[in-house]
């Protein structure tokens, strides 16, 4: 899912003031694009070290880097600068409320790079701004269905248009779970492993219900009954009852799917009449959590009805009459 380009100008809107963040610059370079999460320090590069530097990254500026600068000559202090801007990096930050040299100030305007001070302390400021920055860049996808938070498990409705993935989600609220999202749900990746959902901004957990109309489930049910974002653990899915299907009833042959690289527990619920497919999901909550804590009931299940086949017929081996 394209997402908005992340400038500088976008940066300081949304992160002005929880890092305290002011332009020493003109305004001609915040338009700058910004391409990644990853921020660098240009240490080595005010030496004259440029082997590997990575100029796409942010540049921070902490106290030791000033320090070294206050420390050179005017000469070379500006051959120093020189060299470090005319790497076209995209901004630079100057941590812990410092006063920059004026030449890096006089370069930057004229090179079109914005060069910004924060009040935080260079630990600090990477703390902050880091977790925005990885949101922002996570890969993105958007899936059809519904997500909700069941006992603190994250499922994921998927299933044909109409199967009544919002009507399960809806029956869970009733009965005191959480929806995060219905219908669309953004999924985006965070490290290697962990998925993400929510709703869009637009639909701020509405739902759709088939005859009702769009319902406000936070003003019937309550703020309790909603919440932003959760971790996606488990996809429920949804379909209606195939005879000819087999579908797995003890557990043993788990399924799993793929989103964005991260594979998932994936569980077939087959619709037919009088199902009490709330429970159903409840259940596979329980189930996911009992898992999580060690505990594969079907496996231990499969593994007791061995053992006493295997003493079965050890018994039988040895009754000569």
């Amino acid at each position: 899912m394209p997402k908005q380009p992340l400038t500088v100008d976008l940066l300081l809107r949304r992160k002005r003031e929880s890092l305290a963040l002011e332009v020493l610059t003109d305004e001609r370079g915040l338009n700058r694009v910004l391409h990644g999460p990853d921020i660098s320090s240009p240490g080595l590069v005010l030496t004259g070290f440029t082997a590997r530097f990575p100029s796409e990254r942010i540049q921070v500026l902490g106290e030791t880097e000033i320090l070294f600068l206050n420390s050179l000559d005017d000469d070379r202090r500006r051959a120093a600068l020189e060299l470090f801007l005319s790497f076209d990096v995209p901004v630079v930050f100057i941590t812990k409320g410092q006063a920059p040299p004026q030449p890096l100030l006089d370069l930057a305007n004229e090179r079109g790079i914005p060069v910004v001070r924060t009040l935080l302390k260079t630990a600090e400021f990477y703390t902050r701004i880091k977790p925005f920055l990885e949101d922002h860049f996570a890969p993105t996808t958007t899936i059809h269905g519904s997500l909700a938070d069941v006992y603190g498990v994250g499922l994921l409705f998927t299933g044909r248009s109409g199967i009544g993935k919002s009507e399960a989600v809806l029956d869970l609220v009733e009965r005191g779970h959480r929806l995060v999202a219905d219908d669309v749900v953004i999924v985006s990746r965070h490290g290697t492993e962990i998925l993400i959902g929510r709703g869009h901004e637009l639909q701020r957990h509405h739902m759709e219900i088939r005859g009702v109309g769009i319902i406000d489930v936070a003003s019937l049910f309550g703020i309790r009954s909603i919440r932003l974002q959760k971790r996606i653990e488990v996809v429920v899915h949804l379909e209606a009852w195939d005879e000819k299907t087999h579908y797995d009833r003890t557990g043993l042959d788990p399924e799993s799917t793929e989103i964005l690289g991260v594979d998932l527990p994936r569980v077939v619920v087959p619709l037919n009449p009088g199902k009490n497919i709330t429970v159903i999901t409840e259940v596979v909550a329980l189930n996911h959590l009992l898992k999580y804590s060690g505990v594969d009931t079907a496996a231990l299940f499969d593994q007791r009805l061995r053992d006493h086949i295997a003493s079965t017929a050890e018994y039988l081996e040895e009754d000569y009459e």
